[in-house]
């Protein structure tokens, strides 16, 4: 593709509208979801474009702390951010992150290290893979015990939650996300978020996307100054990737309260499984069987971990089942076990006599609640 790696001559800039194009779909995902932004942008690079994985990593991080301020900034001025937890994150991460680039730096610029970069980047998107569908688990688990309770409406209020802060295991979230950044330019959201829900289940969704965004920030901008002074920015490259993604990303934030958050995150796990796979250097076939196996085993294995759950095994299900439940003002616990039957049972009646465990038991048209 013309325009990577030209750099800026004589004034003037090389524009790639095919990468341009790229970081604009990236963008846009980013701004649907919140997270994927290094995770998907550095791995099309390298793929797709046949950029260098340096290069890659450098030019994305740039890139990214132009956006990242963007998003944080909405979420300050709505008072969504634990700035107590930004300020030990941003403690672990920021000297992290530079050190990250350092290292990489210290291996030398041979072909064996370019490998190196793109086996980690490999892992890496694994990691986030595997995060964001632990993430997932964990926000259907919490939906699941609300519906148990009979509460149907996610109070998600403007009331500060008491968050009892702890420096040591924050700092360390900090110190292992900002290296895995600083070398890959991946985890500063999609890895992040998904530590500090684990530590902090107790913060609700817009202040724990809100703190994410914002303790991002500085991570950011101590990798890019990294990749500035050591690694291997290419100014043409990261124009194009701006180009696409600021639009991008604004256009996803603003249709993001009407899109199927749900498909999406979905794809984005999809997307990021591939992607890690071939990177680690998977032969064509084994891709081939990854890509069946995580589209076949994949739903039916969420369907079973849902219905465990006590949820029904669709989200349509679930969604028309809440749906009813909050117009008619009912707080009846959701449940995918059948009732049992309102009319009374004399105890005098021999064993499998009426009751659920007999044939027809039951009232009329009884059955599995949907």
């Amino acid at each position: 593709m013309a325009g990577v790696g030209l750099g800026v001559r004589n004034g003037t800039v090389d524009v790639d509208l095919w990468i341009t194009l790229g970081s604009f779909i990236v963008g846009t995902i980013v701004g649907l979801t919140g997270m994927g932004g290094g995770a998907l942008m550095t791995p099309m690079l390298v793929v797709f474009f046949n950029v260098p994985p340096l290069t890659a990593v450098s030019s994305d991080l740039v890139a990214a702390a132009v956006m990242k301020p963007v998003g944080g900034g909405v979420h300050l001025r709505k008072g969504t951010v634990n700035l107590q937890l930004v300020k030990y994150l941003s403690i672990g991460s920021v000297p992290s992150a530079f050190c990250g680039v350092l290292l990489i730096k210290a291996l030398g610029d041979s072909a064996s290290v370019e490998s190196y970069i793109q086996k980690g980047l490999g892992v890496a998107l694994l990691l986030a893979a595997t995060g964001l569908a632990l993430k997932t688990y964990m926000n259907l688990a919490s939906r699941a015990k609300r519906y148990a309770r009979g509460e149907f409406i996610d109070a998600d209020t403007s009331e500060i939650p008491v968050v009892d802060v702890r420096p040591v295991r924050t700092i360390l979230i900090g110190v292992v996300g900002g290296l895995v950044v600083g070398m890959t330019s991946v985890g500063s959201g999609s890895l992040m978020i998904v530590a500090m829900l684990a530590l902090y289940p107790m913060l609700t969704a817009s202040r724990l996307v809100g703190t994410d965004l914002v303790q991002a920030v500085p991570l950011v901008f101590s990798a890019a100054l990294g990749h500035l002074l050591f690694g291997d920015v290419q100014f043409d490259l990261t124009v194009s990737l701006l180009l696409g993604a600021i639009p991008g990303a604004y256009l996803g934030a603003k249709v993001s309260s009407t899109a199927p958050q749900g498909i999406i995150r979905r794809t984005l796990a999809i997307v990021l499984t591939v992607s890690g796979v071939k990177l680690l250097g998977a032969s064509n076939e084994l891709l081939a069987w990854v890509i069946v196996a995580v589209l076949i085993a994949g739903p039916g294995l969420w369907m079973l971990i849902r219905m465990r759950e006590g949820l029904p095994a669709f989200g349509r299900t679930e969604g028309r089942i809440v749906a009813a439940r909050i117009e008619t003002g009912s707080s009846e616990p959701l449940s995918r076990r059948p009732k049992t039957s309102a009319t009374p049972v004399p105890d005098d009646l021999p064993s499998g006599v009426g009751g659920i465990g007999s044939v027809g038991g039951g009232s009329a048209g009884q059955g599995p609640e949907t």
